[in-house]
């Protein structure tokens, strides 16, 4: 074990010591180990002769401008002069991971006086579900005001001293993820003011996924679902304030400020960006390519992996046999996906501090990938194998109904029996979806802002 307290020095002394041929393997391969793991591949380099590091050279030029680049860059005169307020998060930063708030601070055309915070707060130290509270900035010394404590909605007298209210946060690409409903909300109080809402584009990550699920129904939508969503639907948060603010007729004036050397068939990872996660347990852009399928577990008495390293990914019970479920999984050959038996011990959440029996779903081809379908055969499979899974439920009120837009997936599921085919029943399920899957991409064409529309996908419904 190494000490946190050893020094740079130290380790120089240590390396000092090493005969000169095998210090320059030394410090080649701890370089490269370190890139692996963090992803710095390329970034840094040893020298031929010597074996003296170099400084790392500058990142790579991204093929993706964010929103707020382009506004920095070319658009600032779009809001010079005036009195501005920010939704934001940690995950709002340029493509050298600068704050957006201390861009739009430290930049004198503008004048950012309130910052607004969504779900799991301003700095993302807040888990879901946890209400954050009005504080102050520590850096800038500005206000942040919550929209996800006493009040989940952007109120007029938050902005009676601003005359624009800026939106800068990375969404991905689901209707359960929360923050487009700060959009939404947002454009509908503006709406009842003179002033302007202006959404800084960002990439939806999962966007090479179909359009996937039924559109949310009115008296099935809440703060997880609403605004007649699917599952995936594949837009941008621009895209989404446009849909939003013409198609529920929010009257809102509303600005998109749009990326650049974006298409809707790139992948997070193929953008150049650096991925900042949007919140406590969406730590990776491989979390997000599975979360579309593995919420329906948060509304069961199985763990959805919250706790551990790795949410979503993560599925289980201390009931659950580990083995024998990664082999039942494994034995349906579904596309893309293969599962392997661990166990964990959740910090927090369900089954915290108990030895928990799962599987971890791993993506070995994101191309063939049907995330939801994923999803959905695992769930039918674990209540079909394992009796002790129930739903949650807080009277005649079930958590799931939520998020499967209804009681039918539930009571479908339940009523099942043991020698069902969980493949056969997950497409059962989905059989009625294509309609809403087509119904949304015609409702959303006239909101695109990118070249590739929708022509051209496979179909998965």
């Amino acid at each position: 074990m190494v000490s946190n307290d050893t020094t740079e020095a130290d380790s120089e002394n240590r390396i000092g010591s090493i005969p000169a041929t095998r210090r320059g393997w030394l410090q080649a391969t701890t370089a490269g180990v370190f890139g692996v793991l963090f992803g710095l591949s390329g970034q840094g380099t040893v020298a031929a002769s010597g074996g003296e590091r170099e400084g790392p050279p500058d990142r790579a030029t991204p093929s993706t401008r964010l929103g707020v680049e382009t506004l920095l860059e070319e658009q600032a005169d779009l809001l010079e002069g005036e009195r501005l307020g920010l939704i934001t998060n940690p995950s709002g930063t340029d493509s050298s991971l600068r704050s957006t708030i201390d861009l739009l601070y430290e930049r004198e055309a503008f004048d950012l006086r309130t910052l607004f915070s969504p779900e799991h707060g301003i700095r993302g130290n807040a888990e879901a579900g946890e209400g954050v509270g009005d504080t102050v900035d520590e850096k800038t010394g500005l206000p942040v005001l919550s929209l996800y404590g006493d009040t989940r909605q952007l109120q007029p007298e938050m902005i009676e001293d601003l005359d624009a209210v800026l939106f800068d946060v990375q969404d991905v690409g689901v209707r359960f993820y929360t923050y487009i409903y700060d959009i939404a909300r947002s454009l509908e109080t503006i709406g009842q003011t003179d002033k302007r809402f202006v959404v800084l584009d960002r990439p939806n990550p999962i966007a090479p996924l179909s359009v996937t699920g039924s559109r949310i129904d009115d008296e099935n939508a809440s703060g997880i679902g609403d605004y007649r969503l699917p599952i995936i639907h594949r837009m941008t948060v621009g895209e989404l304030a446009r849909y939003f603010n013409s198609e529920f007729e929010m009257g809102a004036a509303l600005d998109v400020v749009p990326m650049q050397g974006w298409h809707r068939e790139m992948w997070y990872d193929e953008t150049g960006l650096p991925f900042v996660p949007p919140s406590p347990n969406m730590p990776t852009t491989e979390t997000a390519t599975i979360y579309p399928g593995m919420v329906y577990f948060e509304a069961t008495t199985l763990s959805e992996g919250r706790g551990s390293t790795k949410p979503f990914e993560y599925v289980g019970a201390p009931w659950i046999d580990s083995q024998a479920w990664a082999a039942s999984l494994n034995a349906l050959d579904l596309p893309g996906v293969r599962f392997r038996p661990v166990w964990f011990e959740p910090t927090f959440d369900d089954h915290a501090g108990e030895n928990v029996g799962s599987v971890q779903t791993h993506v070995i081809d994101r191309s063939r990938l049907q995330p939801v379908r994923v999803g959905l055969t695992m769930l039918i499979s674990a209540f079909l194998t394992y009796p002790e899974t129930e739903w949650i439920s807080w009277g005649d009120t079930y958590a799931i109904d939520s998020r499967a837009n209804g009681s039918e997936l539930r009571e479908t599921i339940d009523a099942a029996d043991s020698d069902t085919d969980p493949v056969a029943l997950a497409d059962r399920i989905r059989s009625d979806w294509e309609a809403d899957t087509d119904e949304f991409q015609a409702a959303t064409e006239p909101y695109l802002l990118y070249n590739d529309r929708w022509r051209g996908r496979r179909k998965d419904i």
